[in-house]
């Protein structure tokens, strides 16, 4: 069956105490607003950046594993997504929450998340 998927954006891993302190940093590094310091959900500490480069979804992120940056694809079918990413090369690392973790074959980690707003930013790609 059909399904659609784009680049959603890039989540920049912070492994610290003061994740306030690294969402300062990043949105002067970057020169985006901070436009929801409190985007976790109870379980995760996130901070939102706004006005983004074609409506990129880019947030600073309280991790315990190492800091660094990885990109989320997103998706109207997450594991239709999962499984042509597998047919590239990439192997699934496990389910959280409601996205999967993914790893390239050349390491990296990514995530391939839920489309939420397909008529914002690029047009998605449209996969057989």
């Amino acid at each position: 069956m059909p399904h659609k998927s784009r680049l959603a954006g890039f989540i920049i891993d912070c492994n610290v105490d003061d994740l306030d302190a690294a969402a300062r940093f990043w949105s002067g590094a970057l020169g985006m607003v901070i436009e929801n310091p409190d985007a976790g959900d109870g379980t995760a500490e996130y901070q939102q950046f706004g006005d983004t480069p074609g409506d990129l979804h880019i947030e600073v992120q309280k991790v315990s594993h190492p800091s660094r940056v990885h990109l989320d694809i997103e998706a109207d079918d997450i594991d239709a997504e999962a499984e042509r990413l597998e047919k590239l090369g990439a192997k699934r690392i496990g389910f959280v929450k409601r996205w999967w973790v993914m790893e390239a074959p050349s390491g990296q980690r990514f995530c391939v998340v839920k489309m939420h707003h397909p008529e914002k930013g690029a047009k998605p790609n449209e996969w057989a």
